[in-house]
This record gives structure tokens, C-alpha cells and sequence, in this order.
């Protein structure tokens, strides 16, 4: 199994090893660097204060990405809080960044729980682009570990937008949903916290409640201490939520597409692989009123 995580001291030995062609302006597409490290910390309460956080300090070579601006496409109605980005507009993001198809990739956010660094992972895995990792703990970890940290801004060689699509096949549809309401319990898992799930509070979306059948997983649960729980623990609880769908049958949901996205990175780390995403949510499922709602 291929972790889908990186620690912090295997990629400080990494920005160290490459650290001349990750800040080298020189450098041209076909010298283009093996490895770019992406902040994407963000925050709802405070849209703009994961650019704040960037421009104080951040990893050394690192850009920023912002999930309203660059992870999402906000002028997107029907389909939740943070629809996803149009294919053609991520790729040619994606390139702007100075990624290409042998780029590796490392992308981190507060150490929160990884929640818009699991979002950008995603894309970027629904793009085609198999080499990025999560940096597990983000910049609490790497600050913890005394590692370096700049104000200065990466100098980026923008290569042409990233030759793929976003395959659409690992993404649940709102007909997909419709369609398995009255399947067995486990094929539809909702990451947000429990009081929003059961119906208890409703701080964000207008309509409090859940998709009828669905299971609660709240993302939250398999953080400890800002880094995702050991393997073996994530499966020991994770897989009796499942129970007989294969992993590749379950769709993960939230609020708005992002913390589910956290939940795919806690299964693919516990070796529970396939699963897709319900990327309209919670959001999506309550902007039309004929949709069922379940509380409790």
C-alpha cells in the first residue's frame, strides 16, 4: 500500500535536496522542478486568512493556494458551497503552478486536520496526477520539528495547463444518491460533526439533517493531534461503518465537498481504497427543497 501521507523530516530532506531547482527562476519547462510544496490553508470562519498566514511564513518554495479562489468555482449554483472548479480552469491553475505529470507534489495546510490540503490532493488525483502526498501534521508539525520558514515568494516557471480531465467516474452524482437511498446502510458516509449530522445545530447550510441512510463519520475523529491516526486504527474503524460494500461502492460526503475529501485521505491511508465523492454535499442535497431529510 502507497501511503498517501508524507512526514515532515522526509520532506525537509527532500526541499533540501532540491532546494536550488525549487527556487531557481531560471529554471525552463523542460528543467522544471521534481518537487513543489503547496500551502493550502484556509479557513471558513475567515476566508481570508489562510493568505494572511502565507504571507507571514510559510515552507520554503511553497505557493498558495486558496479553496474559494483556486479549489473551487463559487459562481457554481445548484451544487453546494464550494462547487468544484471547472476541469480546463484547474489545469491550466495546476500548470500555472509549475506542475506537470512528473512533478511531485506535497501539499499541507494548518494541521487541523488537513481538511482544504485533502481537497487540493483530490483534484489534483481527479486530474490525473497520481504523485502528491499529504504533509501529515501541515505547518504545525513542521514548525514543532523547528524547520525552516520564509516570507519570501517562490520565483515559478508556469508550464503549459495540465494535460488531463477530471474523471468523472470518482464522482457521485446527485441522481447516483437519489437513486441508492433504500441500499443498505454504509454506502454513504457524511464527515461532518454529529450535532450537524443528527439535526442539532445547522450553522451553514439552510436545512439541518442528513440524507436519509447515510452514516456518520465526523472527519475530526481520525486527526490526533493535528496527523492522521495509524493505519490500523483508521481500518478498525472505518471498516465496520462500511460493512459488506467494498470500498470502491461507498461515497464519502460533508457540508460542502471539503472535509469528505479528509475522509478519503483517512480510508486510502487505512488501505480502504476506491471510495468517490459526493462533491455538491450536504449544501447541494438542501438547495433543492424536494429532496428527503433525515434527522436524529
Amino acid at each position: 500500500m502507497t501511503t498517501p501521507l508524507i512526514d515532515v523530516t522526509t520532506l525537509a530532506r527532500a526541499l533540501d535536496d532540491g532546494a536550488t531547482r525549487l527556487m531557481d527562476a531560471r529554471a525552463t519547462a523542460s528543467a522544471a522542478p521534481t518537487l513543489r510544496v503547496v500551502d493550502a490553508r484556509f479557513s471558513l470562519a475567515d476566508p481570508q486568512s489562510g493568505a494572511a498566514l502565507y504571507a507571514q511564513g510559510h515552507l520554503p518554495g511553497a505557493l498558495y493556494a486558496d479553496l474559494n479562489r483556486d479549489l473551487s468555482d463559487l459562481g457554481r449554483t445548484g451544487h453546494g458551497r464550494h462547487p468544484l472548479p471547472d476541469s480546463d480552469a484547474f489545469a491550466a491553475r495546476v500548470g500555472a503552478w509549475g506542475i506537470g505529470p512528473q512533478t511531485e507534489v506535497v501539499v499541507y495546510d494548518a494541521g487541523d486536520g488537513s481538511m482544504a490540503a485533502a481537497r487540493l490532493w483530490w483534484l489534483l488525483r481527479l486530474i490525473g496526477h497520481a504523485r502528491v502526498r499529504v504533509l501529515d501534521g501541515g505547518f504545525a508539525a513542521w514548525q514543532a520539528a523547528g524547520l525552516p520558514v520564509t516570507a519570501a515568494l517562490p520565483q515559478v516557471t508556469p508550464l503549459p495547463p495540465y494535460p488531463g480531465q477530471f474523471d468523472r467516474s470518482q464522482i457521485a452524482s446527485v441522481e447516483e444518491v437519489q437513486a441508492r437511498l433504500k441500499h443498505a446502510p454504509g454506502w454513504l458516509i457524511d464527515a461532518r460533526a454529529g450535532e450537524r449530522f443528527r439535526g442539532e445545530v445547522e450553522p451553514l447550510d439552510p436545512v439541518a439533517g442528513h440524507v436519509p441512510g447515510a452514516v456518520n463519520r465526523p472527519f475530526a475523529l481520525n486527526v490526533h493531534e493535528g496527523r492522521l491516526r495509524p493505519a490500523e486504527d483508521l481500518r478498525a474503524a472505518l471498516q465496520p461503518l462500511i460493512g459488506t460494500h467494498a470500498p470502491d461502492e461507498v461515497v464519502l460526503m460533508c457540508g460542502s465537498g471539503v472535509t469528505a475529501c479528509h475522509l478519503l485521505l483517512a480510508m486510502e491511508a487505512a488501505g480502504l481504497e476506491g471510495a468517490r465523492i459526493y462533491a455538491d454535499s450536504w449544501s447541494g442535497w438542501v438547495s433543492d427543497a424536494s429532496r428527503p431529510v433525515a434527522t436524529g
